[in-house]
Order: C-alpha cells, then sequence, then structure tokens
C-alpha cells in the first residue's frame, strides 16, 4: 500500500470508530489522553500502523546530514523523533533551492514547562537553523479554555508566561513569529478556518478525535483553529504571495490526529499537504507508561526546579532497572528496557560514545545505580540552569520582537522583513 492509500485507509478506519471501541483498544493515544492497556508501555509500532505514517529511517537522517553538512541531531539519531509524513518530499523540496516553513505549538496550561514539553521546541530550534527557515509557534489559550478549568483571562497569562521558555530554547527571533489564537484568529486565519470547517464532517470529527454527545460544541469547532497554521495564507504578513510553501511540523505524535484531518483537506482548498515528523513521548520518573503528566509535579523535572529540586525527583522517584542488592546487581546487571535515568540520559547526553558506555557497564552490574543518576542529576541540572540564564535573558523587547501578534498592535508588513526574506 503507497503513503497517499495508507493514509486515507487510517483516516477512513479512524472514522468509523466509536468511543465504546476506543475505551476496549489496548492503547489510547490523541492530544488528551495517552494510556497504554494496564499500564504498559506505548507500543509505537501499532500506532504507526494505526495512524498511517511511517518509521524515519535511517536513509533520511543521512540525507539530513548531507543537505545540511551537520550532524543530525540527537533526537534524530537516537530515534526520539522515530515518525514522519512526507518528510521526503520536504527534503525533495529544500534540494530543489524551494524554502519551507516550520509550525510548531504549545498548550499553555502550566505555569512552568517540564522536560518533555522542551522536546519538540528543541528540534524545531535545530530544524530552524540548519534550514534557515521560518517558523511560526501557535499558543493554543483557546484550547485549554474548552478543556480544562480555567478562565480566559488565565489562559493568556499562561500563553505569555509559556511564550518567554519557548523563546529561551534559541530561536532566531528574526525569523520566529509567536502567537496567541485569542488574539490572533481573524481575517485570513479565520477564512481557512472555515474553508476548513466545511470540509470536515460532525461524523469524521467523532471518527478522528473520539468526541462525543456530551461535549461542547467549542471542542467540535477547535481542530479547523490548530489546522490552519499549515497554510501559508493563514499569514499573510509572512507569505504573501507564497501559497505554494509547504510547511513541516514537528511535534509529538499524540497531536497526529490534527493533522490527519488537515492533510485530508488540503488538496481540496488549493494547498500541501503538511508534512510531520513526530517524536515519542517523554517518559515520567515513575515509568515509561505514557506520556509525562504535568498534574504531577513529582512525575516530572520542571524548568523552574533547583538543583536540590533534581536530585531528590531523581534519586527518590526515578524507576530504576537495577536489581535490590548490589550483589544481585554486580552479577544479574540493569535492566536497561524499564531504566528510567539511562532513558533520560538517552534524550539529554550529547556524547554518543559515554552514554554508550554508560549503558555497557550498568547493564553488565559493573555500575551501580547510584552512579548513573549522579551523572543524570549533572546532565539536568547543567540544561535546567542553562534554560533559566536564558529565560531570564528574555527581555521585554525581546518578547515584544517574537510575541508580535499579542505582545503588541498596529504592526506594519515592515516588522516582518526578515521572516519574509528567510524565504528570499
Amino acid at each position: 500500500m503507497d503513503g497517499k492509500a495508507a493514509e486515507i485507509g487510517a483516516l477512513l478506519a479512524n472514522e468509523n470508530e466509536t468511543q465504546q471501541d476506543k475505551d476496549q483498544e489496548e492503547q489510547v493515544v490523541n492530544p488528551w489522553e495517552v494510556s497504554a492497556k494496564e499500564g504498559g508501555k506505548i507500543d509505537y509500532d501499532k500506532l504507526i500502523d494505526k495512524f498511517g505514517c511511517q518509521r524515519l529511517d535511517p536513509s533520511l537522517i543521512d540525507r539530513v546530514e548531507r543537505l545540511t553538512s551537520r550532524r543530525a541531531h540527537v533526537f534524530l539519531r537516537r530515534g526520539v523523533f522515530f515518525a514522519h509524513r512526507d518528510f521526503n518530499d520536504i527534503l525533495d523540496a529544500f534540494e530543489r533551492g524551494e524554502k519551507f516553513y516550520l509550525y510548531t505549538g504549545r498548550g499553555p496550561s502550566s505555569e512552568a514547562l517540564h522536560l518533555g514539553h522542551l522536546i519538540p521546541f528543541m528540534f524545531t530550534q535545530y530544524l530552524q537553523e540548519v534550514f534557515k527557515v521560518p517558523l511560526v509557534i501557535q499558543l493554543t489559550d483557546d484550547e485549554k479554555f474548552l478543556w480544562k478549568n480555567l478562565t480566559v483571562e488565565e489562559c493568556r497569562r499562561l500563553a505569555r508566561e509559556n511564550a518567554k521558555d519557548i523563546i529561551a530554547c534559541g530561536f532566531d527571533i528574526r525569523r520566529t513569529f509567536i502567537f496567541s489564537d485569542f488574539d490572533y484568529v481573524g481575517g485570513a486565519f479565520y477564512r481557512n478556518m472555515v474553508e476548513i470547517s466545511k470540509r470536515v464532517t460532525c461524523n469524521q470529527v467523532v471518527g478522528i478525535f473520539g468526541f462525543i454527545g456530551e461535549d461542547h460544541i467549542g471542542k467540535y469547532s477547535f481542530p479547523p483553529v490548530q489546522a490552519a497554521p499549515s497554510f501559508p495564507s493563514s499569514f499573510p504578513h509572512l507569505f504573501s504571495g507564497k501559497d505554494n510553501l509547504r510547511c513541516l511540523i514537528p511535534c509529538a505524535i499524540d497531536q497526529d490526529p490534527y493533522f490527519r484531518m488537515t492533510r485530508d483537506v488540503a488538496p481540496r482548498i488549493g494547498y500541501h499537504k503538511p508534512a510531520l515528523i513526530e517524536s515519542l513521548f517523554f517518559p515520567a520518573l515513575q515509568g515509561e507508561t505514557g506520556k509525562m503528566s504535568a498534574s504531577d509535579p513529582n512525575s516530572a523535572i520542571y524548568v523552574t526546579d533547583s538543583e536540590k529540586d533534581i536530585k531528590n525527583k531523581i534519586n527518590k522517584y526515578a524507576f530504576s532497572g537495577g536489581q535490590d542488592s548490589i550483589e544481585k546487581h554486580r552479577q544479574l546487571g540493569a535492566n536497561l528496557e524499564v531504566d528510567i535515568p539511562i532513558k533520560y540520559l538517552s534524550f539529554f547526553l550529547e556524547d554518543d560514545t559515554e552514554l554508550e558506555h554508560t549503558k555497557k557497564e550498568y547493564g553488565a552490574g559493573r555500575m551501580l545505580t547510584g552512579e548513573v543518576k549522579q551523572r543524570l542529576i549533572e546532565v539536568l541540572t547543567k540544561l535546567v540552569e542553562r534554560h533559566r540564564r536564558a529565560r531570564a535573558a528574555v527581555t521585554d523587547e525581546v518578547s515584544t520582537l517574537s510575541c508580535r501578534s499579542f505582545w503588541s498592535s498596529g504592526l506594519e508588513h515592515t516588522d516582518f522583513a526578515d521572516l519574509a526574506a528567510a524565504l528570499s
């Protein structure tokens, strides 16, 4: 089955699902819920089959290195970003000398980001840097109002706070546009939302997202809001006259349902299908049972955590694959498949040689759990401290430059000349 047929098949299969069917699945993965059967691990192979996306194979990673003359990001080398839709088309276009733009986002429901939240932004920053392309970042404060017990004012405030953490990830602010839905949606953006809405039935929305009759209509109406940034005409001040521009979306795989819908609509309203590059979930400290939860502070390392907080959380809560005695550990070694410190090091320890040495020694029992946890504490403390310094440097002037749609108003098109120049 070719990619297009697989995608259509997956879309139709999802349309036929009911809420009762969803409840009986072995695992549930959608933008609002990630769970595996009986607390097990997410089966990513089954997820790829169900969604109809493709594995990111080594040849694509090699091609990225060749086209950018840079070593691939650690998240690519180690399979953190593991699946895609039409990423090869983006690379084909880039090789022909055609530009594209990046689109990612954040639903601002918490005061501070945890490390799992940083994954897509760290990777997107790398993509922006190596491909030298514009980036739009959507803050879905409206979504959080619809799904959470938050006021409009609180959602907007959290969007402002989260924007500072996002900017601290090192984006080129001359090529980055951050916007809040509450303050930006309208005009050309809204026209695209309506075009999308007219081409998606209620049955499709129920099949894709699992909405039920008791859900308020705000939930049914939201998917076109997240779909619209996939089309360049939603940003006439950035991409005027460039309706043929391709879009690449780095995101976690739980966001795939939004863009399956978007890709089905795109050719019917005259646009390229957005391409996706998708990551697996960052595990909670207590174990790899899904994605990290912002509702449990002890399940996550936050960018606001102190060195003492990080040390306490890793030592007390990070699930270990080591044995219950030193003697037994020396004999049997650690189970690396369930060991959270090793998994976290696989995300954040840059040195491939050190990582492989640690895994080998720990798996053979020659390195103890305490030693691995200590190394992880060092790595995460450095990461969080670096982020904290970068966030402190995000002045009001820098914030205004990036978050131009809701930090200031009445801007002329010339304020976005840098983003337009990135496409020339």
